[in-house]
């Protein structure tokens, strides 16, 4: 993907004409849209494993501070998976230069960058400690989550902007999040364009608004309801 480093160290896509995350303070919207929106760290209280499954891996800021996070509350002997479907795998330099804006997770960034395949492709599986993996699945997000045979708990639909990338936030692919996603399990999004909230409705998804982000009015939230008896 040909990037370009705006306002020093802000990466911006011009394939898809977008930054690769929030202006305001990426890792801060991270928090609020990603882990607070799918009820972490609360939900890993408790539980031996827990998966999470993320449309666009980016720079991998998700990931860092989700591991961060991860690091504060785990239980001894649980682990935490996270797959990522990314079609176009960064560099790990570039990655680095990304995610040294915040010294807040400067310890999971140096980790990722040093267990980084360049180049990556296929999936690349990373063992990042005795109770976290990182596997990125580098090609389309359909193929990858339709391949796929996990079945998750969380999810994180983290695409550029539906205007500009609108495979992402498909029908068909929202469907296959939902028939992925474990009975009671979540999504969180900082999308709220009407067309996206209505194939997440579509495909099966309870769905709530919530506010968003630095100014941003609303983001997306919701859950896959118990099958009934």
């Amino acid at each position: 993907m040909q990037l370009e480093w705006r306002d020093g160290d802000m990466p911006y896509s011009t394939a898809f004409g977008d930054h690769f995350y929030c202006q305001t303070d990426g890792r801060l919207e991270c928090g609020h849209v990603f882990l607070n929106g799918n009820g972490l760290p609360e939900r890993w209280r408790g539980r031996q494993s827990f998966l999470i499954g993320e449309l666009g891996f980016g720079t991998g800021l998700n990931f860092c501070e989700t591991w961060r996070q991860w690091k504060l509350v785990r239980e001894a002997g649980s682990t935490l998976h996270f797959v990522s479907f990314e079609l176009f795998p960064m560099r790990g330099d570039d990655i680095d230069r990304a995610l040294a804006h915040w010294p807040e997770i400067d310890a999971e960034r140096k980790a990722l960058v040093a267990a980084w395949p360049d180049p990556a492709s296929g999936t690349a599986s990373l063992e990042l400690d005795g109770q976290t993996r990182l596997s990125v699945v580098c090609g389309p997000a359909f193929e990858g989550v339709a391949a796929s045979s996990e079945v998750f708990d969380a999810w994180y639909l983290d695409g550029f902007a539906p205007s500009r990338n609108g495979d992402m936030w498909s029908a068909e692919l929202m469907q296959l999040v939902h028939d992925r996603t474990r009975e009671g399990g979540s999504f969180a999004t900082y999308a709220a364009a009407g067309f996206v909230r209505r194939n997440l409705q579509a495909a099966g998804f309870a769905v709530e608004r919530r506010k968003g982000f630095a100014g941003k009015r609303e983001m997306l939230c919701g859950l896959k309801p118990a099958s009934e008896a």
